[in-house]
């Protein structure tokens, strides 16, 4: 019935032919002793409702969800679990064993599981700083809340985006302390910066002061080897500034345990991209 049924799993998104995802997922079949096909599908923003329709009436099993569809996805899918309800987002679609869709956000696991890896500790007392209020953001908070930080600041350029983030979390997470303020406005003093801007997509950085990042643990959601956060962030004193791929593997074995049912070594995963990212260099 369609071109994609050659795959059981995609990752769906615009622009998508940059995405390392069927490269983590076939090595998380090959670890794990799976048998599956994973593509990328390319969409144009009108087309997602139909072209979810097709690939799943030609066999798909399963899909990753990317910029710029996370939303509409949670809106097609018939059910949300916590993560995505919160979030509004949806970066894993699951076929329910009644034939439905479910929408799950594995986003928040994945930067967890990365942070407790890097940082070889938990988040509990700490004060963490969020750059952006959309979607990434959104999928990232709750998860972020359940680690009992002493406080959590969320930094965006509109005001009421975040303001409205953190009524939403307080909410979620009553007792939770969370404060809403303009980049300018952060201050210093963090154990732990977060950037979920978009901006990094296009080699800029959030219009945050230094202080910000001196002596903090920085990380960037997006991933490269050398993002324009991370770079700002060492320039700045940042204790230590890693990149997303972490986050990207970890989320990505969280889909795939959904998925599969088995949970692949999301760790030497990564280290075999991050070896080959540095012989690469």
């Amino acid at each position: 019935m369609s071109m994609h049924a050659e795959f059981d799993y995609v990752v769906v998104g615009n622009p998508v032919a940059h995405s390392i995802s069927p490269q983590i997922h076939t090595r998380f079949a090959e670890l794990t002793g799976e048998r599956l096909r994973y593509g990328r599908l390319k969409l144009e923003e009108s087309e997602f409702a139909r072209g979810m329709a097709d690939f799943f009436a030609a066999g798909g099993l399963g899909a990753n969800v990317t910029v710029p569809f996370k939303v509409a996805a949670a809106a097609w899918v018939d059910e949300l679990d916590q993560a995505a309800t919160f979030a509004g987002a949806v970066n894993t679609i699951v076929i329910r064993p009644d034939g439905g869709y479910l929408g799950c956000n594995t986003d928040g696991l994945g930067l967890l599981a990365d942070l407790h890896r890097q940082l070889n500790c938990s988040l509990a007392g700490s004060r963490i700083l969020v750059l952006g209020a959309g979607g990434a953001v959104r999928g990232v908070l709750g998860p972020l809340a359940d680690e009992t930080p002493a406080e959590i600041t969320i930094a965006n350029r509109t005001l009421g985006k975040a303001r409205s983030l953190a009524a939403d979390l307080c909410a979620e997470r009553p007792g939770q302390d969370v404060r809403a303020v303009l980049p300018a406005e952060t201050g210093g003093g963090y154990d732990v910066v977060i950037n979920g801007t978009s901006a990094g997509l296009s080699g800029a950085v959030a219009a945050i002061p230094a202080e910000a990042v001196a002596e903090a643990f920085c990380y960037d959601m997006v991933y490269g080897p050398r993002t324009a956060f991370c770079d700002w962030s060492l320039r700045h004193r940042a204790r230590m500034a890693v990149d997303g791929l972490g986050m990207l593997v970890e989320q990505a074995a969280a889909a795939f345990e959904l998925w599969r049912g088995v949970r692949p070594d999301a760790g030497v995963v990564l280290a075999e991209l991050l070896s080959a990212r540095a012989d690469s260099r």
